[in-house]
């Protein structure tokens, strides 16, 4: 019997149209859909749209990618095109590579 894969809970905060805004959507898709397909939720939230989503959550900043779920919550900024930085900073990596080597 096969272990549960745990889902990741993503929230990706832009501010409109911008090219960081795109790329880091582009950018993120793609490192999710390589490596945790069918493992996760994202949500996209534009603080242009929607401030008050950003106040509540304390986004100073965009592009931020915050991981909800599982504990701990870690939040990234930029355009998230370095991939093992944005693997590492969001705890990613570390649970990828452990389960690998079970």
């Amino acid at each position: 019997m096969s272990p549960l894969k745990k889902t990741y809970v993503l929230k990706l905060y832009v501010a409109g149209n911008t090219s960081n805004s795109v790329r880091a959507l582009k950018t993120l898709k793609n490192i999710l859909e390589k490596e945790f397909k069918g493992v996760y939720a994202l949500k996209v939230i534009d603080v242009l749209k929607n401030p008050q989503l950003a106040e509540e959550d304390k986004i100073l900043a965009t592009p931020t990618l915050s991981k909800v779920l599982p504990p701990p919550v870690r939040k990234i900024i930029g355009d998230l095109s370095d991939r093992e930085r944005v693997l590492i900073g969001l705890d990613l990596l570390y649970e990828e590579m452990s389960e690998r080597d079970d």
